[in-house]
């Protein structure tokens, strides 16, 4: 380890570095493993722990392995207990039970285990010589970790910042458990449905030297299988310089099973190796031969003299002993044809141990630079629907994450009392646990059964609760008031009881961004009339506006309210605002509406038109650029295959998309309007049929257009399942090009009906060309770029030169024959004839070379929205109503991604470049920001960097180097930080920091 880290600046000799060394064992304890030390005295975990392979002959990986879902068919309870099994027969409890019991039979065995939720939960039910039994066959490298995430994420509908969140967990508590030995080396996603090129950046940024996935679109293999390009190196970032984001590929050969004929866990039925000569049904030759075949066919399409065959599948393992006993034996048996000249060697093995011997084969490797989205298993199965599927749950969970940042600052900022405070004892970890469960590749995804849907949001909802108190501390602490919190979570439907009933109260504005935000309230009330004073005691602009039938129709009965009230906030950056509302007057609604759409609604950024004859969306203009575009906005959808066709018997469900005709139904061609005119907002409210209304909304001092829209329930009495869209038609030129971000992060092109490494042949004109959309997409041409915000993850493409079709709701009557047993028609106590969703997406018109200026910040507020929290009455007099966490605001280039509470004195900090390294002449720029002036109330005493998941020192983190086939030039120069305090962010880079503080 090196001392240069700043903790104690002015300590510069060698003499100094004892002093330095022990101020900082603080921070190697907490990471969990000894530093400077790759191999501890009766350790030989990792690669050190390798049987030895025959370089002359085929080595055939036995990688023995369960895929332990975190819910899907059953809850995480459900699955780690053993129970319901009525639906699965599976228990987790009793998988890593059997499993170490047999691993310590016979020293040559091997297992690897991935889903540290559940191992953790085991781990700590377990005695200490259980403990130290299971720690010392983690050293000797018989049970290894992999991925070592929280769970295996899903990679089409997470945000990046909650994949990093879960993978860092689950990495710390390997690391404090287990030390260097419990580090994974190897990233394992064996089961999501499509792989995003951002996970793999992330990858190769947290320190992994190889990255193992199972599904593949069924052309892409074919032809890599032809081809031997099944392990590849992978250029995950086109701003990074390499090989930061670069990260070796194996497609593994059997998704994650077995060969056929080779499965010997207890549900498995093919026969065990009955090796008694004496018996009749004596099978020892026969399976050699047959393992052999196999063997020898897989070697043909791969690259090497070696190859790996995942030995397990979903929850298995549980009676451990009949997969060992049969692998021991194949392994005996199989290679004791050697003698016979046979040229296959079999031996137990880890995914890691397999990647040592591709690594040492010093090869080169084709690259790849794109991502593997979307994925089919067929000609007419595209598991496009998940990207949509169970759309108020992928909300829940974009909201969840934004209030799990707030939670993890507040902690800081407001150091031990906010988690001791006036309002009991409040913790953030029971939200991250939550959050990091939701990221599950069954979760997010929505495709888990119905019950355990509904298990993932009231795991949300909980933690939730754990963080308000927490939040309330921290809020009480900074300001010095202890007036009770409320926090209202149905504004999007106009529901909070204390602003429909008080007269007067405060409303407090945390800003989880480290830049100021100008955020639009609107707050149910009876009022007609309010007075607004900010933090300075300036008076407010604000408006009354009465609640829509629309709205009225989705809370049903949970509110009263018939007005909201309207006004822009102004919060401080990582810190919050203050506001005082008091009623001036009653009575009924305002006369504001008027009835049909207005011509126009602008304000200083952009003007939007509307077709008086239809009522729909005609035009967006962006008034400082001077652009114009036709701009039309409408609502289809498309009638879901019941499987009963021609062409194939694959119906939509909740994985696959499978529309029955590639033309959309259009659900009205005119919309009902009124408009309300206000200094504050102007709004056309839209009906379109009983189950799709909109609000067009433009604040005044925003430069992005608002569509809020509302559907369902769908209807389902023609006895069609229905896949609802909103589809933007304009005049850009696209040339059938657009672009989508990859897991809210890097952006990447797509065009229709087009792979950048095989040639397509498309079979799905529609679900094969979409693809996911996790926080924008756009479209453009040289003059003009149409950004889309959206407030969740969604799928969608561009079927249409100049067209954008985003998919909102999917209600499906038939399941898609993928194991989750059940169609996508999800309903509710609220809504028993199916769900009603609402959601918004924002809409900017800019010049392409400016665009990112624009969309990279607004999708930033969208993701980390400010949180309101209500205080009844007025506050007093000493309260502090105004406070900001940062001596100043980060510059436009720089997103302050992690702000938590690591231990007592120590704070994780990540810091990233939020433009790629192409995107703005303005922003795409190195920065520099100074580590000891960027709090306010912190002093940051000591500083080290990590990697990207805070389970390595960044210095010390080593990774396999590969030789691509062809390499490029690296895209950046490489620089010298100024001083240990000044820390540069080139594009796209995240910077990962272990801070000692003291609170001022």
């Amino acid at each position: 380890m090196s001392y240069d880290f700043g903790l104690f600046p002015n300590m510069a000799t060698k003499a100094h570095h004892l002093v330095v060394a022990l101020a900082f064992t603080v921070l190697s304890g907490v990471l969990g493993f000894p530093l400077n030390q790759e191999k501890k005295d009766g350790v030989s975990c990792g690669y050190q722990s390798c049987h030895a392979t025959k370089p002359n002959l085929l080595n055939v990986h036995l990688v023995p392995h369960t895929h332990d879902d975190v819910g899907w068919l059953k809850t995480v309870d459900q699955y780690f207990y053993g129970d319901r099994n009525d639906i699965q027969h599976a228990g987790v409890q009793y998988i890593l039970d059997s499993v170490v019991d047999q691993l310590l039979k016979n020293p040559d065995r091997r297992f690897i285990y991935v889903e540290t939720a559940f191992f953790y939960r085991w781990w700590k039910r377990q005695s200490s010589s259980m403990q130290q039994t299971v720690t010392q066959l983690v050293n000797e490298g018989r049970l290894e970790f992999v991925n070592g995430g929280w769970c295996m994420s899903d990679e089409a509908a997470t945000h990046y910042s909650a994949v990093i969140d879960q993978m860092t967990m689950g990495l710390r508590f390997l690391n404090e458990t287990f030390g260097l030995c419990g580090r994974p080396r190897v990233a394992w996603h064996i089961d999501p449905f499509g792989h995003a090129r951002e996970h793999a950046s992330i990858f190769a940024q947290m320190g992994y030297d190889g990255f193992f996935f199972g599904r593949l679109d069924y052309q892409d293999r074919a032809r890599r299988m032809m081809e031997k390009e099944q392990e590849l190196l992978w250029r995950a970032s086109d701003s990074l310089t390499p090989p930061m984001a670069d990260l070796f590929t194996g497609i593994l050969p059997n998704g994650y099973n077995p060969p056929e004929g080779f499965c010997w866990d207890q549900l498995c039925d093919d026969p065990p190796i009955r090796d008694d000569p004496d018996l009749e049904d004596y099978n020892v030759d026969d399976v050699v031969q047959r393992f052999l075949l196999i063997a020898n066919s897989q070697a043909r399409v791969y690259k090497t003299n070696h190859i790996i065959m995942t030995m397990g599948s979903d929850f298995q393992y549980e009676n451990a002993n009949l997969w060992y006993k049969n692998l021991d034996k194949l392994i005996h048996y199989v290679n004791a044809r050697q003698a016979n000249g046979s040229n296959v060697n079999v031996l137990y093995s880890t995914p890691s141990c397999y990647l040592q011997e591709l690594h040492r084969a010093n090869l080169t490797w084709p690259m790849k630079t794109d991502d593997f989205f979307p994925y089919a298993d067929d000609a007419h199965d595209f598991w496009t629907g998940y990207f949509t599927s169970r759309p108020a749950l992928k909300r829940y969970e974009r909201i969840s994450n934004s209030n799990l940042q707030t939670c993890n600052q507040l902690e800081v900022l407001g150091g031990q009392a906010s988690r001791k405070g006036p309002f009991g004892e409040g913790d953030s970890q029971t939200l991250r646990k939550a959050m990091a469960v939701a990221q599950h590749h069954d979760a997010v995804s929505g495709t888990a059964k119905q019950h355990v849907t509904n298990d993932y949001a009231r795991r949300l909802a909980n933690g939730w609760q754990h963080c308000q108190v927490l939040v309330s501390n921290s809020l009480a602490s900074l300001s010095g008031s202890s007036a009770e919190r409320v926090y209202c979570d149905y504004l999007n439907i106009s529901v909070c009881s204390l602003t429909e009933s008080s007269k007067k109260f405060t409303v407090s504005v945390y800003n989880p961004l480290a830049r100021p935000v100008s955020w639009p309230v609107r707050l149910p009330v009876n009022g007609t009339a309010y007075n607004i004073t900010d933090a300075k005691g300036r008076s407010v602009d604000c408006k009354v506006v009465p609640v829509s039938s629309a709205t009225r129709g989705v809370r049903r009965t949970r509110g009263f309210a018939i007005n909201e009230l309207v006004f822009q906030v102004q919060a401080p950056p990582l810190g919050y605002s203050t506001y005082s509302v008091s009623l001036l007057k009653n009575g009924p609604p305002p006369a504001s509406r008027q009835h049909g759409a207005p011509i126009v609604i602008q304000n200083k950024f952009l003007r939007a038109t509307f077709d008086p004859d239809t009522g729909l969306l005609s035009s967006l203009s962006n008034l400082e650029t001077k652009q114009a575009i036709n701009l039309t906005q409408n609502f289809y959808w498309y009638n879901a295959s019941n499987g009963h066709n021609s062409k194939s018997n694959q119906p939509s469900g909740a994985y696959i998309f499978r529309p029955n005709s590639s033309t959309p139904f259009i659900i009205s061609k005119t919309a009902r309007t009124e408009s309300i005119q206000t200094s504050v907002v102007q709004e056309v409210r839209q009906w379109f049929a009983p189950w799709v209304s909109q609000v067009v909304r433009l604040y005044a001092d925003s430069r992005a257009l608002e569509l809020e829209w509302t559907v369902g329930p769908l209807p389902i009495d023609d006895s069609l399942g229905k896949e609802v869209i909103t589809r933007l038609d304009t005049s850009i030129k696209t040339s059938e090009f657009f672009y989508t971000d990859s897991n809210g992060r890097e952006v990447l092109q797509r065009k229709k009906d087009f792979r950048p490494t095989w040639n397509l042949k498309q079979s799905e004109p529609i679900a094969g060309n979409y693809y996911p959309i996790n926080s924008r997409a756009y479209i453009k041409d040289d003059l003009d770029q149409l950004t889309v915000v959206t407030d969740r993850s969604q799928g969608g493409g561009s079927i249409q030169n100049g067209s954008l079709e985003i998919m909102l709701h999917r209600r499906l009557l038939y399941d898609d024959v993928r194991g989750v047993g059940e169609p996508l028609n999800e309903s509710s106590c609220i809504y028993p004839n199916g769900l009603v969703v609402r959601g918004r997406l924002l809409l900017s018109l800019d010049r392409p070379a400016t665009a990112a200026d624009t969309h990279r910040p607004l999708a930033q507020e969208v993701v980390l929205q400010p949180l309101l929290s209500f205080t009844d009455g007025q506050l007093d007099t000493n309260t502090r109503l105004e406070f900001s966490g940062l001596q100043a605001a980060l510059p436009p280039a720089v997103h302050l991604l992690t702000l938590s509470q690591w231990d007592q004195e120590l704070v994780l900090l990540r810091l990233e470049h939020q433009f790629q390294s192409w995107e703005s002449k303005l922003n795409s720029q190195p920065v520099t920001v100074n580590l000891q002036k960027l709090f306010s109330t912190l002093d940051v005493l000591g500083v080290s960097e990590l990697n990207l998941s805070a389970n390595q020192w960044k210095d010390e983190m080593r990774r396999f180097e590969w030789t691509p086939q062809k390499e490029e030039k690296p895209l950046l120069k490489t620089f010298e930080n100024p001083s240990v305090w000044e820390v540069t962010l080139r594009p796209m880079e995240i910077r990962t920091f272990l801070l000692r503080v003291s609170v001022r």
